[in-house]
């Protein structure tokens, strides 16, 4: 692992262990790099007089160190730990191994960026089977230690010493069943004893050990297997997925034990400050009484709400802890106020109650949706708590996604066969799989999925990720389902008690329903309703608090934003999500519609330039009708026109039955056709005869093309007296000479269509930079260019050698390898390529202070890549309609000067 981030202070060179406790502590929330969030968090929450159960945060530092030298530990380690282990012993009054009143403890990881799940957890740590009677004996209740002690058992077995859950659970389901019981609550003492002595077994079986005893090797085996799940398979694919370095390592939280379970006036929950999906200033959260922390996010046990409202909405019977402990709900409800104003944001809580006293074991930011963070946002400058500024700050640009596609639509019919919590919101139709690694497989192959488990776990991260939406029949909304499915964007629907699953049987089934893997359904995140088939859908409205943030990150921004657009549908989605104009119009695209394919092949096919031109006059008038539409719907707004760039063989027939059609079409014999694609063909298309090449090989394709443009500009200013200055773009200049050849074609035909039209035309010629070559004689290409736009897709293709299309098999194998930290072709390689725009840039405009410079790849939707285009001064980026907010926004946080938000 790479170096960590550096201790701040002197004072606190080599402090490997900082405690907290007591109404005091030695860390602080802006020490989360060094303390990981969880630990700076509990620091915080400590200082600030709330009730947090005492403990100790061992640094991120430790685990950089515990992999660069060989998973060991630095040599002061012990004694701090030790010495940090004794404080807490002192403020709870109990000690560590203690047979008759032992202070037990729960080992937590707690990375820098909130990493929900995916690492490892154990707790009632140092109970052995000496402290187990001297627990008993403390609280008075010999059921709740024993009972402590099987879940400390299963737990550590399987995060330490990594003997699978199953072995457990089976073991307990036959308890039960021998007993004739069917709830865990209704096991006695004695029960769990014996349930304690086939565990133990069990671990003996399978590890060929008996289960550790001391509490201190099991303190030190905890510590060693959190930073062990550091790099374990689950937290590896979530770093991945959220660009969250290796490097941060994570901290591990030592903290003394209260208990949720000892008896009807202990609980345990997960809290939200406001609503998770809506972003509505309601306390939102559920609990269980007489468990542990476990049990609510597992999705073991269905939970109950907080409050009564909440209660009400969901329609459940269950009390709420507003009804059932309404002392302790109030002193929540304070804490909630106070972390609010003290953080500024929507908080997720985690809390126990032991015996009527409320501990406070967490707090973070909590994960929301898009849809909660803009309204949450909003709301808060509204309340005065934060300003516009930070509110821009705060939305991860690429989670806009989540609010740009469709929803289920209101009048389609739909076939409801059960409904379940709704956990996260957005509609999706897919087939049903019933396993991560199944959904994944027919994702690869271009299936739409939706993933349907009992519950889900960690491992499953991978499928979630490769489905459409997600369903469980178990869990609440706070589960592991809901809470991973809202940080993707992804519909959920949890806790559909009435849904059977039988993963091996490939089947759901629900009230004489049954759907087989394969199927289709429908999931609607929002309302929690599920349905047989697929339900159609209907785009968004972009309003309210998404159109005034929105706003304010207008102002905010230097950048402009553009879109790549070239039919009339495209523009006016990209005006609607605020695009400025068009970056790209790609000229071929219009082509293939129709009966143009039939003109464009009769032309490719001809053997002369009369030929040639025969066949694009008919094509002329169409492109012509097709520039009106985009100059019209842009309304003045920058388009910026690239001429012909593919290679001609991609017009041509591949099919023999396609074949035959053209040669009917043009009249010619099919052999004709054959002859003329084979000549056609190239090795190596993407490097060979297209772009400028083409237009100085035939240039009556870029003087049709370009009439069309002055045609419809004449057309388009005599309609509505007003100036249309389209920008004709050259792709794949290597040379300053193809340019002023291609310019002199524009050029020419200008001044004819001004002549015949009456109509005084503007324009800018100038090039899409795509090639190293080009980059690096900027200087003298920007005589004759007015613009650049840095065509990112080519311009990687060519820095890397890599072909866009035949990379994704190894590039993966490279980023596990460290070799690149992304792909350069979602992601823009800033080094490399980034280097080479820079170079352009300056060497361009050396020679034309005045060039425009933008970039037109599909990184131009990409936040970072936006980031880095702010930074090396172009003046806009264009991108896919539907990625046309997501960089305003990135735009407006680079403007900000801070960092690009990604969680």
């Amino acid at each position: 692992m790479a170096e960590n981030t550096a201790r701040k202070t002197d004072q606190n060179a080599g402090k490997w262990v900082y405690s907290f406790g007591n109404g005091a502590a030695e860390g602080r929330a802006d020490m989360r790099n060094l303390l990981g969030g969880k630990g700076a968090n509990l620091a915080e929450m400590s200082s600030l007089g709330l009730p947090v159960p005492p403990g100790f945060t061992v640094t991120t530092e430790v685990c950089t160190y515990y992999y660069a030298n060989r998973e060991s530990y630095p040599s002061e380690l012990r004694d701090e730990v030790e010495k940090a282990l004794g404080t807490v012993e002192k403020i709870v009054g109990a000690k560590f191994g203690d047979p008759d009143n032992p202070l037990l403890v729960s080992v937590r990881s707690g990375a820098r960026a909130s990493m929900p799940g995916m690492m490892d957890t154990v707790l009632n740590l140092g109970l052995n089977d000496r402290t187990v009677l001297g627990l008993a004996k403390s609280s008075g209740d010999d059921r709740f230690a024993w009972d402590s002690y099987r879940r400390f058992i299963q737990m550590y077995s399987n995060v330490v010493l990594d003997v699978a859950h199953h072995y457990f659970e089976e073991a307990l389901e036959l308890r039960k069943e021998d007993l004739g019981i069917h709830m865990d609550t209704d096991l006695k003492a004695d029960d769990w004893r014996s349930v304690v002595g086939e565990y133990k077994k069990i671990v003996e079986k399978r590890t060929g050990k008996p289960f550790p005893q001391e509490p201190r090797e099991q303190l030190w085996g905890a510590i060693g297997a959190v930073f062990g799940s550091w790099m374990n398979q689950r937290a590896i694919t979530y770093r991945r997925l959220h660009s969250i370095p290796e490097s941060w390592g994570t901290a591990v939280n030592v903290q003394a034990m209260v208990f949720g379970n000892m008896g009807d006036d202990c609980a345990t929950g997960v809290a939200f400050t406001r609503d998770p999906s809506t972003g509505t200033n309601l306390f939102y959260g559920e609990y269980l009484v007489n468990a542990q922390g476990e049990d609510v996010v597992a999705g073991i046990r269905t939970p109950q709400h907080l409050t009564v409202e909440g209660k009400k909405a969901q329609k459940s019977d269950a009390p709420a802890m507003e009804e059932v402990m309404p002392e302790v709900f109030g002193q929540l409800a304070s804490v909630r106020q106070t972390l609010e104003k003290h953080y500024h944001d929507m908080q997720d809580i985690e809390f126990t109650v032991q015996r009527g006293k409320l501990y406070m074991l967490q707090t973070r930011n909590g994960k929301r949706t898009a849809k909660a963070a803009l309204k949450i946002a909003v709301d808060m400058v509204r309340e005065g708590l934060i300003d516009k500024k930070q509110a821009v700050a705060r939305i991860v640009p690429a989670s806009l996604d989540q609010l740009l596609h469709p929803t289920l639509d209101p009048k389609a019919q739909r076939k409801v066969i059960a409904k379940g919590l709704p956990a996260s919101p957005g509609a999706a139709s897919g087939k049903v799989v019933f396993s991560a690694d199944e959904a994944e497989k027919q994702a690869r192959a271009g299936e739409k999925v939706i993933l349907v488990r009992r519950e889900t776990s960690p491992e499953d991260i991978h499928g979630m990720h490769a489905a459409e939406g997600i369903l469980t029949s178990t869990g609440g909304m706070t589960s592991h389902a809901a809470v991973v499915a809202r940080g993707m964007g992804k519909p959920c629907v949890a806790g559909a008690g009435d849904v059977r699953i039988d993963g091996k049987a490939g089947t759901l089934s629900v009230r004489g329903t049954t759907v087989k893997a394969g199927e289709q359904i429908t999931l609607d995140g929002g309302t929690g309703e599920i349905m047989l088939g697929v339900v159609p859908t209907v785009q968004p409205e972009l309003s309210g608090d998404f159109a005034e943030l929105m706003e304010w990150a207008d102002e905010m921004r230097r950048l402009g934003i553009r879109a790549n657009a070239e039919t009339p549908a495209d523009a006016a989605q990209a005006r609607k999500f605020g695009a400025e104009g068009i970056g790209l119009c790609r000229t071929e695209h219009m082509f293939f519609e129709g009966d143009r394919i039939v003109a464009v092949r009769q032309m490719i096919l001809a053997d002369d330039e009369k030929s040639r031109r025969t066949a694009l006059a008919k094509i002329q008038p169409m492109q012509a009708r097709d520039f009106v539409e985009l100059f019209e719907i842009m309304a003045g707004l920058p388009v910026t026109i690239r001429l012909l760039d593919p290679p001609l063989h991609e017009f041509l027939p591949k099919t023999d039955g396609d074949m035959e059609q053209v040669a009917r079409d043009l009249g010619v014999d099919v052999k004709e056709i054959e002859a003329r694609a084979h000549k056609l063909h190239e090795f190596n298309p993407m490097l060979g005869h297209r772009g400028v090449r083409l237009g100085i090989s035939y240039p009556e394709i870029y003087e049709m093309q370009a009439r069309a443009i002055f045609e419809a500009v004449a057309e388009v200013q005599k309609k509505h007296g007003k100036t249309v200055i389209p920008e004709i773009m050259i792709p794949l200049v290597a040379t300053k000479k193809e340019l002023d050849l291609m310019k002199t074609v524009v050029d020419q035909v200008a001044s004819e269509v001004s002549q015949m039209s009456g109509e005084k035309l503007e324009y800018m010629v100038g090039t899409m930079i795509e090639l190293p070559r080009a980059a690096l004689r900027a200087a003298e290409i920007a005589e004759t260019a007015e613009f650049f736009s840095f065509g990112t897709n080519d311009l990687t293709q060519t820095t890397f050698g890599l072909s866009r299309d035949d990379s994704a098999s190894f590039l993966e194998k490279y980023r596990q390898k460290g070799i690149l930290e992304h792909d350069p072709f979602a992601s823009l390689d800033t080094e490399g390529v980034g280097e080479l725009i820079e170079i352009a840039r300056e060497r361009g405009r050396r020679t034309r202070n005045s060039l425009k410079l933008g970039i037109c790849g599909e990184h131009g939707g990409d936040p970072a890549s936006v980031f880095f285009c702010h930074k090396a001064g172009l003046d806009y980026v264009s991108c896919s309609p539907f990625r046309v907010p997501i960089a305003r926004l990135a735009a407006a946080q680079a403007a900000l000067g801070g960092a690009l938000k990604t969680e």
